[in-house]
């Protein structure tokens, strides 16, 4: 692998609700995923996130949920897909006035939390909800895991999308994510992270959470910025990236490449 996007979710406070140290995360990032006011953040919060993805030349990507402040977006929620379709267009038209009145481009969206978990075993809802990213813009680029059906969907609509490898999330041998409600999902351990880095970068593997090898097609990184362990975690992987001689790149510069 000669380049990695290391991406955030980003901006997931609320008012006075202080989640991560964005202003120290996002000059170690080359994408973030900015929450667009239904799982967390708010105007105020979504216009000086933009205005720091600009100062730092990092991609803006939206961040899309549902609409569960309360839960930060990990609960489930029975909403039929056309009004789920209408949430997802809401979400992205937040984020891009903010992104248009700083004159700064919006590149690229993600489904977060319980939404994503969904998301990426139906392609029934996947279908619907991108066809609405495709109509809001349809030169956005979908960050998801490899190998789901919003990766699938999204090169069926002809969608630019751009893989990552989640660094704190254990996987299932199926691929996709671990539950949050499962001991191990989310990996705290900074030697833990750095292995499994360093193994996805020379080795295009993961291990599952049950000791099963899976090969991962990925040139993004995710890091959750609501974890204590972000900040250490990003230089963690800048490190291994220096060491190794990967370039960082965002995917915008990717999408420039294929």
């Amino acid at each position: 692998m000669n380049y990695i996007d290391l991406n955030a979710d980003i901006g997931e406070g609320f008012g006075d609700y202080v989640i991560a140290d964005d202003a120290n995360l996002m000059p170690l990032i080359t994408s973030a995923n900015v929450a667009c006011g239904f799982h967390a953040g708010d105007a105020v919060i979504m216009a000086k996130t933009v205005a720091m993805a600009k100062r730092y030349g990092v991609d803006l990507g939206a961040h899309v949920g549902f609409p569960d402040l309360l839960g930060f977006g990990r609960r489930q929620m029975q909403i039929e897909a056309e009004v789920m379709a209408h949430y997802v267009t809401y979400q992205l038209g937040a984020l891009s006035a903010f992104a248009t009145a700083a004159g700064y481009p919006l590149t690229h969206m993600s489904f977060h939390g319980a939404l994503g978990n969904k998301v990426s075993e139906d392609e029934a809802l996947a279908r619907v909800l991108l066809q609405a990213v495709k109509a809001f813009n349809p030169h956005l680029i979908i960050s998801t895991m490899a190998g789901n059906a919003v990766e699938r969907v999204a090169r069926e609509l002809a969608l630019p999308v751009i893989c990552t490898f989640l660094a704190d999330r254990a996987y299932e041998n199926s691929g996709l994510l671990v539950s949050r409600a499962k001991p191990g999902a989310v990996i705290h351990d900074q030697q833990q992270v750095r292995a499994r880095v360093r193994q996805l970068l020379t080795q295009g593997t993961v291990q599952s959470i049950d000791g099963e090898t899976l090969s991962v097609s990925a040139t993004s990184i995710l890091v959750h910025g609501d974890t204590p362990e972000s900040i250490a975690m990003v230089h963690t992987l800048r490190e291994i990236c220096e060491e190794l001689g990967i370039a960082l790149l965002p995917p915008s510069r990717q999408s420039a490449l294929l």
